[in-house]
């Protein structure tokens, strides 16, 4: 079969598996497959996610902690996205962070290998390298280690990626991406896309701490193209640009229309905000909004490496993360102040 024919082939009749379809890089990724005419099957827990532009979807109730659900989600499917995963910078919730992150992907993992699944691609984290390193760019050869990641979230990352790489011993075709903090029009009160939320009301603070951005429609564009490429058993950073975070807050500020931060966090002054926090949790119960790994982060300068995915696809092109920003806060504007 020539290669054109097997292309239709695989349009036509490939059915695809996402996990984690109601999260950010998910549900992105299943308008983007449902756009190019794909044949998808999504998973959701309790509650069916209305997504505007995925129309078509083929919706199952499961959950990558119940293997027989995620078995017979798997029936019939050739290729599958793991976009599940539970992030969590709160101590509270290190047990089940671990029991997602891990457990759920050693699930996907091994109902692939029994499913005869063609080919994988998990959405792991930069935070699994170990990202909190400033003697120079991190790149996919890096690994987590004590000394360089304080980040329980980047610890169960790394052993979710061990589980893949333990699949790919097994004869499992599979390939890992890693991406920096994500921006996209999301839910604004969760995860990455809370930077948003934070520039609209104005937050007065900054750090200096530097790190990756990447736009989520370029996550999604490198993962389906790493699907359908011949390419396995590798890792690939994701990251357009590293910048600092007092840039990109003034990026979404002005085009929020918005002040800028205007306020510097001294690393002393993070170090009493977090600890407050972690008491006022401890008795309220609520989320901190700080904690010891956050505060180092997000002042921390880390760089990151993100030639290896341009090497293999040379035209393969970032969108500049201040024409993501406009776009983004564009649709956000719409979303909650139309």
């Amino acid at each position: 079969m020539s290669f054109f024919l097997y292309r239709i082939f695989v349009k036509i009749y490939c059915m695809i598996l996402v996990t984690g379809a109601a999260g950010l890089v998910g549900s992105h990724l299943l308008k983007q497959l449902i756009k190019d005419g794909k044949t998808v099957r999504a998973l959701y827990r309790s509650s069916l996610s209305v997504i505007e532009g995925a129309e078509g979807v083929e919706w199952v109730k499961g959950d990558i902690l119940d293997v027989i659900s995620l078995e017979e989600a798997m029936e019939g499917v050739a290729q599958v996205y793991h976009c599940a995963a539970m992030v969590s910078f709160n101590p509270k919730k290190k047990e089940i962070q671990y029991h997602t992150n891990v457990e759920g992907t050693a699930n996907v993992v091994n109902a692939c290998l029994n499913a005869g699944v063609k080919k994988l691609v998990h959405v792991s984290s930069v935070a699994a390298l170990g990202r909190i390193r400033e003697d120079g760019p991190i790149d996919e050869s890096m690994n987590w280690t004590e000394e360089t990641s304080n980040s329980e979230y980047g610890k169960s990352k790394y052993f979710a990626e061990m589980e893949v790489w333990r699949g790919i011993g097994e004869g499992l075709n599979a390939v890992i991406v890693n991406p920096v903090i994500i921006l996209g029009a999301g839910d604004w009160t969760k995860g990455s896309s809370e930077i948003f939320k934070s520039a609209y009301d104005e937050f007065p603070w900054y750090t200096e701490g530097v790190s990756g951005f990447v736009d989520v429609l370029d996550v999604v564009k490198a993962m389906i193209l790493l699907m359908e490429s011949d390419r396995t058993a590798e890792r690939y950073i994701l990251s357009a640009e590293n910048m600092s975070f007092r840039e990109v807050f003034n990026h979404i500020a002005y085009h929020f229309g918005k002040k800028p931060p205007r306020r510097k966090v001294t690393a002393f002054m993070a170090g009493i905000v977090w600890r407050w926090e972690a008491v006022k949790s401890y008795f309220t119960g609520k989320e901190p909004m700080l904690t010891k790994e956050t505060a180092h982060t997000a002042s921390a300068k880390v760089r990151f490496d993100n030639n290896k995915l341009k090497l293999y696809f040379i035209n393969f092109r970032y969108t500049p993360i201040s024409v993501s920003i406009k776009r983004i806060c564009e649709e956000l504007v719409k979303k909650y102040h139309p």
